[in-house]
């Protein structure tokens, strides 16, 4: 499906144009000093997701990717971490063109079902949970512009962080280090599409510091899709002793009256891929349409600090982090039904206020056993969040898109309290690995509506999951692995909101699942690296879509599902400066037994059966001027579970880059032009799963170029 070759008439083209770029942005005699190439040969990557200690991914038996600065910045924005983990296997991440929706993050499947946000995934930066206790996380709450990478761990490995099956998405920010800096980046680009963003960093008295500031603004794609995202970001380390490290982080999101463009139908989606769905209702004429009429749209606060203090006693270590967020949301939804709503219906406003905060305590102490090295870890994660939600009609009188009256007061807490040990072994060829994690959610309700009864009540979930692990060194080039791990996945708040009979679903269950991996990791030569894995998940009890309409959503309890897949990645330094990076996911993820109206052997929405990634890139020896060509494919995307409706097809999309660096004295210049989609494709995005009003597509972009420049300054 993805293929390395690339024409060579597109190629001259491309390496003409770098030509022409780096001439227009200045000659070799700017640069005063040898500047980083940005395309490297594959190197060691040292993680510490998986094991919670610093660790060579090459010898971990999970599988696991690394985004580095470099990658998560080229030639980018630095707006959507969809940027920056499309070329990493097991995921996808699906740009909606809908920035009060946030982007959708699946890991082999999991998560693929949410409506909005990202579930089924754990989020964390800075060792700082960015998912609530119920496992739903908003990715638009990372910092790209600080970040210095992103660790991706799919597969059994991700039980021993929670409630959620799927995978685990940490960011880590870099630190303040050596002489001050600033630097200013602006880009622009398609659809009035703008980011300003401005930092400084470096270190003073023995203390480390880096601040950040964006704005991010578009007109958007879609109809009724403009946004505008404000950012901020400070971070400060220090040493109280040569064995202490102290960091404290501190970060916010703003959106006010973010667009929300709906998803339409196929026949819209046809008709104008950047359409919005005609309101047949409207009194208006020409009718308008449910965005507009509606005039749907979220605003967003958020803010959260956290502090992280690590004390070493030798090779042991104690780790204690805490943390305090609090994030204000309000969001106008389409609700057709207007007067019609019944009675239990919320309204079509959504208006919450949400503290929470956490903490968690860890151990790392190792020791010499048996002619290796034991690493044991454990620890206690706490976290809490309280909203206080209510919801109104979306609607005063005639008028639409207002806030009218109340139709929901409540107070709802999650809470979780989770113990998890972890241990690894590591002599001579073998590296074994085992973990436990208690996982539990308590979900209480304090209904202050009575209009409509009382809907207090609470619900508590827990489970077990254990980890085993095992690598084997075949050679010095060579490691095989496998694992297998029990999941919990718990509903999320939003997933308990309704049920088919209206109220809260305390009945829904948790889902139980069994994973299995197998996988080999090879170093080829100095020059190429590969990863495979073959991986299976059966889960009892998957949630899935009941009714959806109406601004509504409930969920229900399948029988079984099935996922199998294999999952193969590539990076290669080819010589001349040239290097490929490739990516395949292969996966069948089926209901193994019917329910209702889904047969069974139906495959689950919103997962594709294959979806892939492959670059050719080249660098200049001295790293001035570097270029690329990408290509992004996937296959067909169910949007209900009968896969009777139309299916979003499959599609395949090229980008390129340039990208051009220059230094003068304490200056350093950088340029990049990207042009997305370069023969124009028009392709669904990402699909909405199971609205009961047909309306799943959500279009991806046409061709989109993005052009920057930034400069820095050395003190």
């Amino acid at each position: 499906m993805v293929q390395l070759s690339l024409r060579r008439k597109p190629l001259a083209l491309l390496c003409a144009g770098s030509t022409l770029f780096a001439g227009g942005m200045g000659t070799p005699a700017m640069a005063a000093a040898p500047l980083p190439a940005p395309e490297a040969a594959p190197v060691p990557v040292v993680v510490v997701t998986g094991s919670r200690i610093e660790h060579d991914s090459y010898d971990f038996p999970a599988a696991i990717d690394v985004v580095d600065a470099a990658r998560i910045g080229n030639a980018q924005l630095r707006v959507n971490a969809s940027e920056a983990l499309v070329a990493v296997p097991g995921l996808v991440v699906l740009n909606r063109q809908n920035y009060a929706q946030d982007l959708q993050i699946s890991s082999r499947g999991f998560g693929a079902r949410s409506a909005f946000g990202v579930r089924g995934v754990r989020l964390i930066a800075d060792g700082i949970p960015a998912s609530m206790p119920d496992g739903q996380g908003q990715a638009a709450t990372f910092n790209l512009d600080m970040a210095e990478r992103i660790e991706v761990l799919r597969g059994p490995f991700s039980a021993l962080y929670g409630n959620h099956s799927g995978g685990v998405v940490q960011l880590f920010t870099r630190d303040g280090q050596g002489r001050p800096t600033v630097e200013t980046t602006v880009s622009g680009g398609s659809d009035g599409t703008y980011k300003v963003d401005l930092n400084a960093q470096g270190e003073a008295g023995g203390i480390g510091y880096v601040v950040d500031a964006s704005r991010f603004g578009t007109d958007g794609y879609r109809e009724h899709s403009a946004a505008r995202r404000d950012q901020g970001f400070a971070k400060l380390t220090t040493r109280p002793s040569a064995a202490s490290r102290l960091t404290i982080t501190a970060s916010s999101l703003t959106q006010d009256d973010t667009q929300d463009p709906l998803g339409v139908t196929w026949n819209t989606f046809q008709r104008d891929p950047r359409a919005g769905e005609i309101d047949a209702t409207d009194t208006q004429v020409p009718n308008r349409t449910l965005a507009e009429r509606y005039d749907t749209r979220k605003s967003i606060d958020h803010q959260q600090g956290g502090a992280a203090f690590e004390q070493r006693f030798g090779e042991d270590r104690l780790r204690v982090m805490a943390y305090v967020g609090k994030r204000q949301v309000i969001q106008y939804q389409a609700f057709s039904r207007g007067f019609q709503a019944p009675p239990t219906h919320s309204g079509g406003v959504v208006d919450f206020d949400r503290d929470f905060y956490g903490l968690e305590l860890q151990w790392m102490a190792v020791r010499e056993l048996a002619g290796g090295k034991l690493s044991t870890t454990a620890g206690i994660e706490y976290g809490r969040s309280v909203d206080d939600r209510q919801g109104y009609e979306n609607f005063a009188g005639t008028q639409f898109g207002v806030k009218g009256a109340l139709r929901r007061n409540e107070k709802d807490k999650l809470s979780n309290l989770d113990p998890y040990v972890q241990t690894e072994w590591a002599g001579g060829p073998w590296v074994l690995t085992a973990g436990l994690r208690r996982s539990s959610l308590k979900v209480d309700v304090d209904d202050r509506f009575l209009a409509n009864g009382n809907d207090s009540g609470s619900a508590d979930y827990s489970r077990v999951t254990p980890v085993l692990g095992a690598l084997y060194k075949v050679s010095g080039g060579l490691n095989v692995y496998a694992s297998a791990a029990r999941g919990f996945e718990t509903p999320t708040l939003n997933e308990l909101f309704y049920s088919s009979g209206g109220g809260f679903n305390f009945n829904l269950a948790p889902a139980r699942s069994k994973h299995l991996e197998l996988g080999a990791k090879a170093q080829v030569g100095d020059d190429t690296r590969i990863n495979a894995a073959l991986f299976q998940a059966r889960t009892e009890d998957e949630m899935v879509v009941d009714t959806a309409g109406g601004g509504r959503t409930s969920y229900r309890n399948a029988s079984s599902t099935l996922r199998r897949g294999a999952e193969v990645s590539l990076e290669s330094s080819l010589g001349a400066g040239f290097s490929a990076r490739a990516s395949v996911t292969l996966l069948r993820a089926t209901y193994e037994t019917g329910f209702g109206s889904v047969g069974a052997g139906r495959r689950l929405p919103g997962v594709p059966r294959a979806n892939g990634y492959a670059e050719l890139a080249w660098t200049e020896p001295n790293g001035r001027l570097s270029a690329a060509l990408e290509t992004v494919a996937s296959s067909k995307i169910y949007a209900e579970d009968t896969n009777l409706e139309r299916a979003a097809p499959g599609y395949a999309v090229v980008n390129a880059r340039i990208q051009a660096r220059q230094s003068i004295d304490r200056w350093r210049f950088r340029q990049f032009l990207r042009v997305n989609n370069l023969f124009d494709r028009s392709y669904v995005g990402s699909v909405i799963v199971g609205d009961t009003n047909r309306r799943y597509y959500e279009a991806g972009t046409g061709r989109q170029w993005i052009a920057g420049v930034s400069a820095e300054y050395t003190f």
